[in-house]
């Protein structure tokens, strides 16, 4: 293979570098922030992987000054693209499910890096899955096997026969507030998607551990071993799905789990406030608050996640417990309750400044 310029070189090896840390950091067996530190350096390692691919592109990975050609600098270095941008340049109007597996994680990095959740951990699995192994296919497919990173992975021990769906950790209010605003997130990117993205492996990797029984042709047989789906084997695929269709659970789902109608979220201030809260309050507040667009708005969509999400289904809004905890402190304070309902206010408005609570 060709030789690699420097500046090439440089970047994929510190793309490789962070993809090796970022497995490493996550089968910790001591790890608590895992899929956090992951994600962290999983994005570095994708980033430098894309700017190594722009620069043997010819393209310059650079963000450009607003109606000029020249590039924008910070303390006299380029300003190299972000991976969010990276994606809109290398994938163009392609929305691949490589592409949704990475934007859904731009966007909850930028969510949890300054919080601490582990309670994430187990929720996410199939998408971190996902982000490293389309990492190795596009390394490998870029730049040849010599960087693969597959000989320094290990399938991480388990200490039980099953993992359970949600660790039992101690959460104070502060981090269930988070965990409640960041897994509202989770939940409506997922239901964005299309069934035919969210099935797809790239987008999130999951499969079943099956024993090995029987005899095995010969003695030093490997304990794991992965299969790819191969359509050109009809018959050995549909048996793979036989045996997969016997051991995957029954699972209910049930949409837009703990979030909360207008009327409960009236219910819950009232009685949280000890004062007149009704549905058109409700409405002043998020107005307010910008928690909501109006109706109507040319983006429904465009909400404060950690507040309230547009269910597309029903064409209407449900909340976040958090929304709730916001309110119920706000309005117990006098001054903002006062300016917020006095006969004065203006409640046709566009949103004021109400005193700081």
């Amino acid at each position: 293979m060709k030789r690699l310029p420097n500046i090439v070189k440089s970047l994929v090896e510190k793309a490789r570098e962070s993809a090796l840390l970022a497995v490493e950091t996550y089968n910790r067996p001591t790890a608590t922030f895992r899929s956090g530190a992951y994600i962290v350096l999983m994005v570095i390692a994708w980033t430098s992987l894309f700017h190594a691919i722009f620069i043997t592109r010819n393209i310059k990975p650079y963000y450009r000054r607003t109606g000029s050609k020249r590039y924008q600098r910070i303390d006299g270095e380029y300003r190299w693209w972000d991976l969010g941008e990276s994606l809109d340049q290398y994938y163009k109007s392609d929305n691949q499910p490589v592409r949704k597996n990475l934007e859904f994680f731009v966007a909850l990095r930028n969510k949890i890096e300054h919080r601490y959740l582990p309670q994430l951990d187990n929720d996410i699995f199939g998408e971190c899955q996902a982000m490293l192994m389309n990492f190795e296919t596009i390394l490998c497919a870029q730049f040849g096997d010599r960087f693969a990173i597959r000989g320094g992975l290990s399938f991480a021990l388990q200490l039980s026969k099953t993992v359970p769906k949600a660790q039992a950790l101690s959460m104070d209010r502060s981090e269930h507030r988070a965990f409640t605003s960041v897994k509202a997130f989770i939940d409506a990117f997922r239901s964005s998607l299309s069934t035919d993205i969210s099935t797809d492996l790239s987008y999130s990797f999951k499969v079943f551990l099956v024993p090995k029984i029987g005899n095995h042709n010969a003695t030093d047989s490997v304990a794991i071993e992965w299969i790819k789906y191969d359509p050109s084997k009809p018959e050995e695929m549909k048996e793979y799905e036989r045996i997969v269709a016997l051991i995957k659970p029954k699972e209910v789902k049930v949409a837009n789990l703990g979030l909360l109608k207008p009327s409960d979220v009236v219910t819950k201030v009232a009685k949280a406030i000890g004062k007149t809260f009704n549905m058109h309050q409700h409405v002043i507040c998020y107005r307010h608050f910008n928690a909501r667009p109006a109706k109507r708005a040319p983006n429904p969509k465009a909400c404060d996640t950690r507040y309230c999400i547009y269910d597309a289904a029903h064409r209407d809004y449900l909340y976040t417990q958090e929304w709730v905890e916001h309110l119920s402190k706000s309005l117990a304070d006098p001054p903002t309750y006062d300016f917020l309902f006095t006969k004065k206010a203006d409640v046709g408005a566009a949103p004021g400044k109400a005193p700081t609570t």
